[in-house]
């Protein structure tokens, strides 16, 4: 059975190459598309819920850490350089 939502393949549970240290963490992609849609969202400076609300998104359910202001300069830094080394 499949694990999704960390920093290992949900198939195979080997590294994604796709991964940094970002604030005490580990931030993880599984490929560019998806760290396009992080950047995205992270950069925005208004984040509008979907409607209806309470519906969860993949971008509603990021950890805090990665959606908090304070990180917001760390974690576009970790995605550009993930981006630059595909």
């Amino acid at each position: 059975m499949p694990q999704f939502g960390g920093p290992d393949d949900p198939y195979f549970g080997l590294p994604l190459w796709l991964r940094r240290p970002c604030c005490g963490r580990v931030l993880w992609a599984y490929n560019v598309p998806h760290l396009e849609l992080l950047e995205a969202y992270v950069a925005a400076s208004q984040r509008e819920r979907p409607s209806p609300a309470g519906s969860q998104t993949l971008l509603e359910r990021l950890p805090a850490w990665m959606k908090a202001a304070g990180n917001r300069a760390e974690v576009l830094a970790a995605i550009r350089e993930l981006r630059d080394g595909v």
